[in-house]
């Protein structure tokens, strides 16, 4: 076993997610943010929600590579553009919902939501930033028709004008000028925080019971740790929300290899959480099943390289020390299943005060 040069606790989640200090949740909040979420009023075509590449029924995910968002139909992998389509497809995988809440959390559990990680590449810190970014993005939501600076202020004018959001937003707020940009990412990201699953088998096992798990699986967690995975893959989320360089195979849907944190190729560590729900994997989904992550972390720690664009070199050296063979792989994933919990809020709401179809064109 290598001696780890990091810290390579592994804790259950905590029973609660903290809320920043000018946001604190309240139902009000969590109402307004869950219709906010699946009403397509936020996009500039009024055809795509959060919901559509976040959906409960695909674990608020979606089983895509890469994200289809305005000027298309369906729900997950049945997503497709319409035709005459010139919006490209989404540069990255469509991550989970689920437990974002505990963003940026280490491994002795300290958290700060103010500052919690966002996005592969890290660009937004905190819930309530991220959930406007999406709304801005040209393939995410915004589509032809309006400017990335103006479709925020476009969204909040038509907000005012339905008089079902001007009452939830005042009464989540408190105030008759409630309905802005900042409290639009307030009321998304309260209620994206009670998207939670910390009750898994291994959070039962790590809070005292231990039969919770099976003997192959304790296997498995100890495997985990000894081949390398835990240096980057640590904490009660199993990330250490860390840039890292891989070299992952480009997705060949994209016409320009996407480079990452300021063009170095780096992404951040996603969380090993409710796997089961969020095939395909890594950051462009290049890679359809855990076997195949495997596979791909074996081959370039005996050095191959999977990326014309990423040398070996630029490895990152935890990733090159990594040792697995056939029948370890097979242990880890038992054990990473360990880590699904399909006790999470899959409430839909019937209707959204805009009228529109509910989650966007997903049907």
């Amino acid at each position: 076993m290598k001696k780890p040069r990091v810290v390579t606790r592994l804790t259950a989640l905590p029973e609660q997610a903290k809320s920043p200090k000018d946001n604190p949740t309240t139902p009000e909040k969590e109402l307004l943010g869950r219709l906010l979420f699946y009403d397509p009023i936020l996009s500039g075509g009024k055809d795509v929600a959060c919901a559509t590449c976040h959906h409960p029924d695909n674990g608020y995910a979606e089983f895509l590579d890469i994200s289809i968002g305005p000027n298309a139909q369906g729900l997950g992998s049945k997503r497709r553009f319409n035709p005459d389509n010139d919006i490209p497809f989404m540069k990255r995988n469509a991550p989970t919902i689920i437990n974002t809440a505990f963003n940026g959390i280490d491994p002795y559990g300290r958290h700060d939501p103010e500052t919690a990680s966002m996005f592969w590449d890290d660009r937004a810190k905190s819930l309530e930033l991220q959930a406007l970014e999406p709304i801005k993005a040209f393939e995410e939501m915004r589509g032809h028709g309006h400017g990335e600076t103006d479709i925020l202020r476009t969204v909040i004018e038509r907000l005012k004008k339905i008089p079902a959001y001007q009452e939830l937003f005042t009464q989540a707020f408190g105030n008759s000028e409630a309905v802005s940009i900042d409290n639009l990412g307030k009321a998304i990201a309260a209620f994206e925080r009670t998207i939670i699953a910390n009750n898994s088998r291994f959070d039962q096992y790590m809070r005292g019971d231990k039969d919770a798990i099976s003997l192959s699986e304790k296997e498995g967690l100890k495997l985990f740790k000894s081949v390398g995975c835990i240096n980057c893959h640590n904490g009660p989320m199993f990330s250490d929300y860390k840039m890292h360089v891989l070299g992952v195979p480009e997705n060949d849907k994209l016409a320009v290899p996407d480079a990452g944190v300021q063009d170095t190729f780096a992404f951040r560590t996603p969380s090993l959480r409710n796997l089961r729900f969020t095939a395909p994997y890594m950051h462009n989904g290049s890679l359809s099943n855990l076997r195949r992550v495997l596979e791909f972390y074996e081959d370039i720690s005996d050095g191959k390289e999977r990326n014309a664009n990423v040398p070996k070199g630029k490895y990152d050296p935890f990733v090159r020390e990594i040792e697995l063979s056939v029948k370890e792989m097979s242990q880890i994933i038992s054990f990473l299943g360990t880590l699904n919990d399909n006790g999470f809020d899959r409430e839909i709401p019937d209707t959204v005060p805009s009228g529109l179809p509910v989650g966007g064109n997903i049907n």
